[in-house]
Order: structure tokens, then sequence, then C-alpha cells
């Protein structure tokens, strides 16, 4: 038995230290290993050894600064994570590996008024077909990750109002999943896997303190505070959307008027256009008209930006990130977009916060949230699962 203190406790604990930052970051070599874990290179050295000898990691040459180095990532042969992304009109799928490497990935049109259990009927099928696709066992599947476009109830694991998928509210989508699948599945918000997302993968890498906003049929911000999300003790943190910008503007589907959303979002600014672009206008076609030089559109997306800016501006007064990465299909305007956005900030922020923060664009585009959902099993699996070989157990096969 081991006791608080012992030595064969404190080498477990450092085991753990060492697969944990290997996992989060999908590979490191031995001397990044050193200083994220504050552990000796001598230390680093003898347990990447024992991981390697038990299967756990691969170790393969690589080079830094120049300099021959070896690079630590979790085995291939350790499990797979599955990300499942439900959005307004799709649904995305993808299956990865611990070495945060993707094996598979794919999208299909869903229908937003189709029932919750017709969603999750699609959601089962495509996991199962990709997990077969990459040609692992389903076995190996560790745990699955799934995002959706609303507030999930911290407490119960319950879908909160949305007026994107209307009628999945009340439902679980944590338990129905698992019912289904038959391995532990982790819900967030969209707006949460996005930031996940791009914090792992693509314009979050390396801060700690950053906002994703994301604004597509609604408005949502995913908030990450010292390098972990932020979600409040009711899981309703960065709704931005709903911060008033007009007290006598339009009735928000929140019941408030004025709210950021009212001015931001698809359903509303489209309409701006449709008598002079007619009524099956999209985002993305908005954005690539703006791109191409209509003046209509680029109005419109420059009103946008600066009204998303005075959100922002808030968010900077509040909590000083350090970055906000835009995402959603109005980040494809680039600098049509960031520009106003920048503006707003540099106006109604206090200046020197407004100073220390950069305003990009998302680098994962509409693969954000999926990759998102595969960081949050990264994240939430236990090191130990992987260290004591419990993943040799069958799980129940897919159905």
């Amino acid at each position: 038995m081991e006791t608080p203190g012992s030595q064969s406790s404190l080498h477990r604990a450092n085991l753990e230290r060492v697969v944990r930052a290997v996992r989060l970051a999908g590979s490191l070599t031995q001397a990044e290993i050193a200083r994220s874990t504050g552990l000796s290179a001598a230390t680093v050295s003898n347990i990447v050894r024992e991981l390697k000898d038990g299967g756990t990691v691969e170790v393969t040459p690589t080079s830094a600064g120049g300099r021959r180095a070896r690079s630590v990532s979790l085995s291939g042969d350790a499990g797979i994570v599955v990300g499942v992304d439900f959005g307004h009109t799709h649904l995305r799928v993808a299956v990865g590996n611990l070495a945060h490497q993707v094996l598979a990935e794919e999208a299909e049109p869903l229908d937003v008024d189709a029932s919750a259990a017709q969603g999750f009927d699609r959601a089962e099928s495509l996991v199962s077909r990709l997990v077969a696709a990459t040609g692992i066992g389903q076995e190996k599947v560790i745990g699955v990750g799934l995002g959706v476009p609303g507030p999930i109830d911290v407490e119960s694991g319950t879908l909160g109002s949305s007026a994107i998928l209307p009628g999945w509210v009340g439902t679980n989508p944590r338990e129905e999943l698992a019912g289904r699948l038959g391995v532990p599945v982790h819900v967030d918000n969209d707006a949460n896997l996005g930031a996940l997302g791009e914090l792992v993968w693509g314009s979050g890498r390396g801060v700690k303190d950053l906002a994703y906003i994301k604004v597509a049929s609604g408005v949502g911000a995913g908030l990450v505070i010292n390098g972990q999300i932020y979600r409040g003790p009711g899981g309703t943190a960065g709704e931005i959307g709903h911060i008033t910008l007009d007290e006598s503007g339009p009735v928000c589907r929140c019941g408030n008027r004025g709210c950021l959303e009212t001015f931001t979002a698809a359903r509303y600014i489209l309409g701006l256009l449709q008598s002079s672009h007619g009524p099956d206008l999209t985002v993305e076609r908005m954005v690539q008209l703006a791109r191409e030089g209509d003046p209509g559109c680029r109005r419109v997306v420059a009103d946008v930006g600066r009204h998303i800016g005075s959100g922002v501006a808030n968010l900077c007064n509040l909590l000083n990130p350090s970055r906000v990465v835009l995402g959603g299909d109005l980040a494809e305007a680039g600098e049509l977009v960031l520009a106003p956005i920048r503006e707003s900030v540099a106006r109604y922020a206090i200046p020197s916060a407004a100073r220390q923060l950069s305003v990009v664009p998302g680098a994962l585009g509409s693969r954000a949230e999926v990759l998102g959902a595969l960081a949050l099993v990264l994240n939430e699996m236990g090191d130990s699962t992987l260290l004591d070989g419990s993943l040799a157990a069958p799980a129940p096969a897919f159905t």
C-alpha cells in the first residue's frame, strides 16, 4: 500500500505529471517536459524510459533550436477519442488519437427542425462509421466530446433555452449519447469548445487568457482564464450576445431590448440586405460579396464589427484577456470585420487593456468546435487510466 509522502507515491505522482503534460500538449521534447513539470532532466529521462518500456509513450528523434532532441507522445495504441459537434445546420464528427492527430473526420447537413432523437441517431451512425474507418477497434475509444449550440446546466447536464435547437430543450445530451455508445461523454456548448479548439490547435496556442467569439445564428463567447475554460457556477459564462447595447433597440429572444445579438446574429443582419440581395443570402455569401467589394455587404460587415467590438471592450474591462479570437463564418471577412472591432475596443475599453489585446481570426474555421470536443476529452480523461492499463478492458460495442 502506498502512503502519502512515500517514495512509491512520489514516483507515481511524477509519472502522472509527465503523462499529463504530454497528453495535454500532444507531444513534447524531454526538455519541454522538464520545464512544464518542474522535474529535473534526469528524472524526466528515467520516467520517459519507464513509460516507453511500458508502452505508454512513443519516443521519436526530432530537433529543437537546431539541436538533436527526442519527442515524446502518447502511444498510438493507448486509445482514441471522438468529437461530435451539433450545429445549426450541420453535424460534424472527428476521431483522433492521444498524440493530437486527427485520424478521420466528416460533416453532413443536419435539419435544424429534426428531433433530438433523430440527431442522436445520425451521430451514433456517423461515429460508428468513422471509428471503423480508422481500423482501430472500438474498444480503444476512451471517450466522446460533445458540443451543442446552447447553454448546458452544470448540475443536471440538460440543454437550456436554445433558439437554435428548440426541439432539444430539456434533453440530456450526455446521457443520451453515452447510453448509445457505451463510453463516457463530456458535453459543453459550442463557444467553449471553439475556444478550446483554438487554444490547443489554432490561434490561441501559447496564450493563457483569451476569449473566443462565435457569431453565427447566435452570439457567444468561450472564455479561457489561466489556460482553463471558465464556465461559471451555472455553466452560462460567456453569454456576450446578451450585453445590452441599446435599451430602446429590437426585442431579443431573451426578452430584453437591444442585446448585442440583435445587431450581429445572422437572422438580423441578413434581413438588412434582403431587399437588395434577395431572401436566400447567407452569411457566407455576404462575406464573399464584401470581400469582392459589394458596398452594402461591406457596410453591414463593418457595422457588425463595431458592435462586436463594443462587447469585446466590455470583456477587456472585466477580464483583461490578451487575445480575442473571432470564429464563425464572419471571421472569413478578415480585416473588413477585424479592423472595426479593434476601433471599437480602442474607443470603449480601458486604454491599458486595449493596448495589451490582440484581435485575430480563428485558424480552424468550421472545425474549431469539433476539434475542441476532442480536446475536451483529452483534458477530462484521467492519467491513471493510461498508467494502469485499464484501456485494455473491452468497451461495449456500438450498436
